[in-house]
């Protein structure tokens, strides 16, 4: 999967202007974000956790356009709960994302 955050940070400039201080606070929020729902998938005992906290995360990718974040969530929802090739994807994702804040 090609990395492109292109879209992420036209949607986070759209939303902050010209103010790089806000800009890397949305950054972080978004990525904070993404992590707790990370948090309640490895977390998950049954089916309907592991869903519920997949298709947050890809309606937060969806929300701030994070092509590779909404394809990994997708991935999630599409595999059994719990899988654990699932979950590195979405830790893949993630760790690229916040290598810039």
């Amino acid at each position: 999967m090609a990395f492109e955050n292109g879209a992420l940070d036209a949607t986070l400039a759209a939303a902050a202007g010209d103010d790089p201080a806000l800009m890397m606070e949305l950054r972080g929020a978004f990525v904070e974000s993404a992590r707790t729902q990370l948090d309640l998938l490895r977390r998950s005992r049954c089916d309907g956790n592991w869903t519920v906290a997949a298709m947050r995360l890809r309606g937060l990718a969806a929300s701030f356009h994070a092509e590779d974040l909404l394809i990994a969530a997708q991935g999630a929802l599409d595999a059994a709960p719990g899988e654990p090739a699932s979950i590195r994807e979405i830790e893949t994702v993630l760790s690229r994302f916040s290598g810039q804040i």
